[in-house]
């Protein structure tokens, strides 16, 4: 049930009801109304933007047709109080007797009140992570890894085809390097006397294993070998140890991805069959979207691989893009662009019409090339996500964070797990929006306090489940199953503490869409500690006023209905952390 929703199609039904027709002689546009929570809880429960946006429509004032709406509205029997304010704002009072619907709901939908339908099925690919197979995890990686994961969960909840997917740069020169620095740990396993490591060379300790592996698998033949022999085979053995040590560190943070993408299947060719790069060049060319020419010179300091030369160039310009994209340089050989834009086009021709990808803050000048390669390969018909991730500072205690021997030169995901847990690192990371700078402190987020959200959340889910092993407990006879809590007298349920909880928990399935919609996973990290400090704060009001407590045993029906009110907090504060993959704990000491 959502409230909002629900209300909406009301508000509409009101508008009907007056007989209005729009000045132009066209049936009235409806589809603008809207029906929020207030800014101001003072000003009731719900807020309707009907009159302001019907106004020119029908050629009246806003507040006098708010005033004429605000009257029809206040013949719905679950309307208590209706009001207008400011310009034609109109707002609503709710009797006791919608709340207590709504928490009849949730507590006979369970885990399931809140699953949206908005999604209809409709196929997703969301790329997330995807760093260069050249080390572990660092704490950049963690944000784009739980932003990605939670964000796909999210979707997936709210009812679209998820697949989430990982980008495995395999074919660059970064993987030479990556080939260069473990053959140098394999000379090093076989007894050699390697010195420092030479600059240009990834120098940390995670390779030493990869190394070894090497000089058991091969013995000394490698070194025997020219390096246009041994490249390759290094290259194979590196990239499949670097890929199943980043598998590991993910999931060190419960993430799994459902597909592998090899970019060096973008250029491998099948006996005289085109690689997939070829085979888009030839599309592309046939649809008009490539040409041979040449670039100006880029402001600012010249790219590496920038070329004053004739080129093989997709018009990316006519699609968004500040200039066309080379595709191909003068000496025939393929740009990294190509491979992007090989990669695009299988996605869409795997079905994906909505394409999302999670990059780090970096990525910024990719936005508008990957939307623009998104439009022109689909035909308009794709719709290309970017989000980007700001970086993470770490602290403790107010203090940076010294850098981690094992990798080299980075803060590993590992170290941060394994010092301070999944959940926080999970939760802190979706606690700011994704494209805001995080400062991550490993003190402040294990303290257990009001100031830790992941501690006051999960404490939240944590005391529910407390209540209930207390009634148990306390009234042994009493049945505490689900059943019994659907058909509860919720009438009972009258004091404001209550109806202000109900109503929070109302707002759960809003905030699905809504979160799901501008694809913000943060949105549920936010409101899931607001619901836990309504929680809270109505548990500590027992405290002071012992006829407000959950577990009444004098009065059986009274505490039957509390019951099911704190199941349904539970209920609601488990799907959140499930969407944000946090553990829901049963009890926390």
């Amino acid at each position: 049930m959502n409230i909002f929703a629900e209300f909406a199609e009301r508000v509409k039904a009101a508008v009907s009801s007056l007989g209005l027709e729009a000045v132009n002689g066209h049936a009235l546009d409806l589809s603008r109304i809207t029906v929020e929570s207030p800014r101001d809880p003072s000003h009731g429960d719900l807020a309707t933007n009907a009159a302001m946006v019907l106004n020119k429509q029908v050629g009246m004032k806003p507040r006098d047709l708010a005033e004429k709406l605000a009257e029809a509205l206040g013949q719905d029997a679950d309307v208590r109080e209706v009001s207008v304010a400011g310009p034609g704002f109109i707002n609503l009072r709710l009797a006791p007797a919608a709340w207590h619907r709504v928490l009849a709901s949730i507590v006979g939908k369970g885990l399931k009140f809140g699953c949206s339908t908005m999604g209809g099925g409709k196929k997703v690919n969301v790329e997330y992570v995807s760093a260069n197979p050249t080390g572990p995890m660092h704490v950049g990686h963690t944000r784009g890894a739980v932003v990605g994961d939670a964000l796909a969960n999210l979707l997936a909840y709210a009812g679209y085809d998820v697949v989430r997917e990982y980008y495995i740069n395999d074919a660059g020169s970064q993987i030479d390097t990556l080939a260069k620095s473990a053959f140098l740990r394999y000379r090093e396993a076989l007894g050699e006397d390697i010195g420092a490591i030479p600059a240009g060379l990834y120098p940390g300790d995670y390779l030493k294993p990869v190394g070894e592996r090497l000089a058991e698998i091969h013995g000394n033949a490698l070194i025997t070998m020219a390096e246009v022999e041994w490249l390759p085979i290094v290259k194979a053995d590196a990239v499949e140890a670097m890929m199943d040590l980043i598998r590991q560190d993910l999931l060190l943070l419960n993430v799994k991805h459902d597909v592998f993408f090899s970019e060096k299947t973008l250029h491998a060719q099948d006996g005289n069959a085109p690689s997939k790069i070829d085979e888009m060049l030839d599309v592309l060319r046939g649809d008009g979207l490539i040409y041979e020419g040449t670039l100006p010179p880029p402001k600012g300091q010249l790219p590496d691989d920038w070329e004053d030369r004739e080129q093989t160039l997709f018009r990316a310009k006519d699609y968004g893009d500040d200039t066309d994209r080379a595709l191909k340089k003068s000496d025939g050989s393929y740009t990294y662009f190509a491979a992007d834009v090989a990669y695009m086009r299988d996605k869409y021709l795997r079905g994906f019409e909505e394409m999302i990808f999670v990059l780090g803050a970096d990525h910024g000048g990719y936005v508008k090339r990957l939307q623009a390669v998104g439009n022109a390969i689909s035909g308009g018909k794709a719709d290309v996500i970017v989000r980007l991730c700001q970086l993470v500072k770490l602290f403790r205690a107010g203090e940076p964070v010294k850098m981690s021997k094992r990798s080299g030169d980075f803060i590993t995901l590992r170290d941060v797990v394994n010092e301070v847990g999944r959940d926080p690192v999970r939760f802190m990371m979706l606690y700011r929006k994704n494209d805001a700078p995080l400062d991550f402190d490993f003190q402040k987020v294990t303290e257990q306090s009001k100031d830790n959200p992941v501690f006051y959340v999960q404490y939240g889910h944590a005391r529910c489940r407390s209540v209930l092993r207390q009634a148990a407990s306390e009234a042994p006879d009493l049945d505490l199953t689900d059943s019994t809590f659907a058909d509860a007298d919720f009438s009972l349920l009258d004091d404001s503490g209550e109806l202000e909880l109900i109503s929070k928990m109302a707002e759960w399935p809003k905030i699905v869409d809504a979160a799901a919609e501008t694809h913000e996973p943060h949105r549920v990290a936010f409101y899931l500690y607001e619901l836990a400090s309504s929680l809270h704060g109505h548990w500590n009001r027992g405290k002071e006023l012992p006829q407000l407590r959950f577990i009444n045993t004098d009065n059986t029906n009274l505490t039957v209905a509390r019951l099911a009110l704190v199941r349904a907090v539970s209920l609601i504060l488990a799907s959140g952390l499930g969407v944000l993959g946090v553990d829901a704990p049963e009890e926390m000491r």
